[in-house]
């Protein structure tokens, strides 16, 4: 992503908490995986936002109209010996000149620089609660200022929660985000074609998993956005199953949901299909409800509707057909939705904000109405039906069918656009896919 994407957020964000603030972004730390060994390192999501600064053990410090630089990062210094082993840092120039800070220091030194940038600022912004170590340090050098009054050192007198704040900016991608959006989609479309054309009774769950990273991995994505399900069987019927040990059955669906990150933008796609390429009638029955509600639901997205809307018309009408195939029975449509019966199958809610996070960030209501959709929001949509077996009063015909169909869908200015389109999804199109 350009500089200039960065740097228009961060001007953003200081016009919004206006001079006499201070904000305070820390990166996240390395996670120990076991031992010596660490997970593979991916920065904070509100910190990489606003810098572009993808290595660990960083600060970010914003200053509206300070008059010596108002962006001031922390970060490591370059260090030949550590390099070697370690690979290359951007040090103090490089935080300059590549990222365009107007000042750095090393993280070595904040404990020593940062208190004097707070002094006489009257707010602080920062996201209290989200690395306690970090938090130990804001209130350790708010101290050090409480003990400096007396010489006319003031702390700041309001300390503010940064999240609300720049988590509505990331609610509404711009055309550079959803670019990157748009690849990442395009790349995990791929893997799940890949994963049908693949797919055959007697492989592992696992095998096909491994598929679907092989084409992530081949086409510029380093890392799933998420762990990827791969559920053949009964396992489809578990919403988040990361085991994908199992063995594909020869008369079993697969459901799987995995999509990849490009570029810190996240995707996100749920397909389920025949392990042998033919869906059976029960199979089908519960696909194309499934399907029908999906499709009710994102013609549903366009500026101005509700959130809430989304889940509503899915609810019905996967209620009403559930209902008409006699796995809910006894009562009127309306009250099984009152009473939520249709929860035994579908659980969740229809998707979700999707961006930086695959569950992104963003209040799903304002004042305690549902939000509105405006252009440049980005939602899934993924209704399901889980049928485990077992389940009460449900004939054995019906068990072990579990099914999920999500797409990734942009809010325009005129309506919406699948950005997930690419990946087949209508019986037809899976069934003449898996044959090829």
């Amino acid at each position: 992503m350009e500089k200039i994407e960065f740097l228009r957020r961060r001007e953003q964000l200081m016009q919004q908490v206006g001079k006499g603030s201070i904000v305070i972004i820390p990166t996240a730390p390395e996670r120990q995986r076991n031992r010596d060994v660490h997970f593979f390192y991916r920065a904070d999501s509100d910190f990489y936002y606003l810098t572009g600064f993808a290595e660990p053990e960083a600060v970010a410090v914003l200053i509206p109209e300070r008059e010596q630089g108002e962006y001031i990062l922390f970060c490591r210094e370059k260090d030949p010996e550590k390099e070697t082993w370690h690979g290359r840092r951007a040090g103090l120039e490089g935080a300059c000149q590549t990222y365009d800070a107007d000042d750095a220091f090393p993280i070595s030194d904040i404990d020593e620089i940062l208190p004097g940038l707070m002094e006489n600022c009257r707010r602080l912004y920062y996201p209290m609660g989200c690395y306690a170590d970090f938090d130990a340090k804001v209130v350790e050098w708010m101290n050090h200022l409480r003990g400096r009054s007396r010489i006319g050192i003031n702390l700041p007198n309001e300390i503010s929660p940064l999240e609300h704040t720049v988590h509505e900016m990331r609610l509404v991608k711009s055309e550079a985000e959803i670019a990157a959006m748009r690849r990442a989609a395009e790349i995990s479309v791929l893997a799940h074609q890949r994963a049908m054309q693949t797919c055959r009774a007697g492989m592992l769950e696992y095998q096909l998993e491994a598929e679907i990273l092989h084409e992530f991995v081949r086409h510029g994505s380093r890392a799933p956005a998420y762990p990827s399900i791969v559920g053949g069987g009964s396992n489809a019927c578990i919403l988040h199953y990361i085991e994908n040990t199992g063995t594909l059955k020869e008369n079993d669906l697969v459901l799987i949901d995995a999509g990849c990150e490009y570029d810190y933008y996240a995707s996100d796609i749920t397909r389920t299909f025949p392990v042998n390429g033919k869906f059976s009638k029960e199979q089908k029955a519960i696909y194309q409800l499934v399907l029908k509600a999906q499709l009710a639901a994102i013609a549903k997205i366009h500026p101005g509707a509700r959130w809430n809307e989304l889940y509503d018309v899915t609810v019905q009408i996967i209620t009403e057909g559930l209902m008409q195939l006699g796995i809910l029975k006894g009562k009127s449509v309306d009250r099984l939705i009152a009473e939520g019966d249709f929860k035994k199958f579908y659980m969740h809610k229809a998707g979700h904000w999707l961006g930086m996070d695959v569950h992104d960030v963003g209040n799903y209501k304002i004042d305690e109405q549902w939000r509105e959709l405006k252009p440049g929001m980005v939602t899934t949509v993924e209704p399901g039906i889980y049928i485990p077996a077992g389940s009460t009063g449900v004939e054995e015909r019906w068990w072990n069918i579990g099914v999920r169909i999500e797409d990734d869908v942009l809010v325009t200015k005129t309506g919406h656009e699948v950005l997930t389109a690419g990946a087949q999804k209508t019986i037809e199109e899976i069934e003449a896919l898996m044959a090829t």
